[in-house]
């Protein structure tokens, strides 16, 4: 059991960082209005949980502009996406080591 317990990252374990990964998975890439109101969070909090997960390169961002406005999109990147993977997999393990 503790070997499962290592193999989960404490990167998502945090409900909006879980969510955002879970929603980079299967999107190729969602900008940050659509995350913000999928997650339903504000837009310092959205802000501050991207951050982190872009500091741990699990995430990567593109900026651009759009009739002038900013907009900025955001993907797994190849380490998050297998971070994410290992993560669910660990906790699917938990679940199943009755």
């Amino acid at each position: 059991m503790k070997d499962i317990l290592n193999k989960l990252d404490k990167a998502f374990e945090n409900k909006v960082r879980l969510g955002i990964m879970s929603a980079l998975m299967v999107n190729e890439q969602m900008d940050f209005i659509s995350l913000k109101d999928l997650l339903g969070v504000t837009d310092g909090n959205l802000a501050s949980h991207l951050k982190n997960l872009e500091n741990r390169e699990y995430i990567g961002y593109e900026k651009e502009f759009v009739d002038r406005k900013p907009n900025t999109t955001y993907r797994a990147t190849e380490l998050g996406k297998k971070a994410f993977k290992n993560h669910i997999n660990a906790i699917e393990k938990l679940l199943s080591n009755r």
